[in-house]
């Protein structure tokens, strides 16, 4: 087995421990069991299982991100490459509901996690939403009352949510009902529109 096999089959099996035991929970030697490795191999290439979850979530955000601009190749509509970021996203999740449950739920619980300054791979998926944006915005599509920044991490934090609700088993509707729902609900918001009235002809 080559170095890059076994330090994936340690990650890939880290994400079964702590989608079943829960993060804190889990132990390395668990995670060495799953892989298949004795406990002392963990150490050859991680740190602690805090350094585990991380690297869980930078190969992930790797992942996701090279989908991303897989589907977003070619796309001009602003409003179209809004839409396939959401199912794309939505898709990804749906893949696999131990990473999900891992990368939604105990990520969260690391207070390492939530300290650490290597964010750039999340940092860059904010930057794709906040690009489609500032271009709806040049094109007239979107309104310019709003910034990208903030807009990108309100959608993120939507889809987020969402993704969350699926990996704790609590779907309410389907994958592509729920992508349209958030779609819809950034697109045209929760404000009711005037309906047209058909002209009178100049009649009173």
């Amino acid at each position: 087995m080559t170095e890059p096999d076994k330090r994936r089959r340690i990650l890939d099996a880290a994400v079964k421990v702590f989608a079943q035991y829960g993060f804190y929970n889990s132990k390395v030697s668990q995670v060495a069991k799953e892989a298949g490795v004795a406990d002392g191999t963990i150490y050859l290439y991680f740190k602690n299982k805090e350094d585990i979850l991380i690297q869980v979530f930078i190969d992930s955000m790797d992942e996701i991100l090279r989908r991303q601009e897989e589907a977003q190749e070619g796309l001009e509509d602003p409003v179209e490459k809004l839409r396939v970021f959401a199912e794309t996203h939505f898709l990804s999740v749906a893949e696999s509901r131990a990473l999900a449950e891992v990368i939604t739920v105990e990520l969260r619980q690391s207070s390492k996690f939530m300290r650490s300054t290597d964010m750039k791979p999340f940092g860059r998926y904010l930057g794709m939403i906040a690009k489609i944006i500032e271009e709806g915005q040049d094109a007239g599509a979107f309104t310019r009352t709003l910034s990208p920044r903030l807009t990108a991490r309100a959608i993120f934090g939507a889809i987020d949510e969402l993704a969350l609700e699926w990996a704790m088993g609590k779907r309410q509707s389907s994958l592509s009902d729920t992508c349209a729902h958030t779609t819809e609900l950034f697109l045209t918001g929760l404000q009711t529109r005037p309906t047209s009235t058909p002209s009178s002809g100049g009649k009173p």
